[in-house]
């Protein structure tokens, strides 16, 4: 977990960093939802962002939160993650490439974040057969969570 927190705390110093050299200034909407993003362990929505910036006492405004989360998606500094549900969320782009996908509980929205070697793998040799490279990818699986599987009593 140190890993983690280091990586995502050396994204927001990056981040920033991209941002001054494009020309940005400090401070403002831009920096909080940097900050807030590399404390995240999993996407977010525009939304949920705005909510949690209210929470710690910012008065950022949604449309500001999306000007941010344009210009960062725009500068290749966080992806957009489409979980199905009509509500893009948002998640930085580690320099080093490391990420993680996605599954969906379809009765009470739980997303899960996991990784898994021997899917990167599958793909990078499904990338071979096809004889196509890949810059990037993401796999959101769709189904019940444990919880919601067993409270309804369904079964894997």
């Amino acid at each position: 977990m140190a890993a983690s927190a280091t990586r995502r705390r050396d994204w927001a110093k990056g981040a920033n960093h991209a941002l001054r050299e494009a020309g940005h200034r400090a401070g403002g909407a831009r920096e909080a939802v940097v900050e807030l993003l590399s404390k995240q362990s999993c996407c977010l929505s525009a939304q949920e962002l705005c909510d949690r910036l209210g929470e710690q006492g910012s008065n950022v405004g949604l449309a500001s939160v999306y000007r941010a989360l344009d210009l960062l998606h725009g500068m290749g500094l966080v992806q957009r993650v489409d979980l199905g549900d009509g509500n893009l969320r948002f998640e930085p782009i580690q320099p080093g490439g490391e990420h993680h996908h996605h599954a969906v509980c379809d009765s009470c929205g739980r997303v899960t974040a996991f990784e898994d070697e021997r899917l990167e793998s599958a793909l990078e040799r499904l990338a071979g057969r096809l004889r196509h490279s890949i810059n990037a990818h993401e796999v959101v699986i769709h189904g019940s969570c444990g919880r919601c599987s067993s409270s309804s009593g369904a079964g894997a």
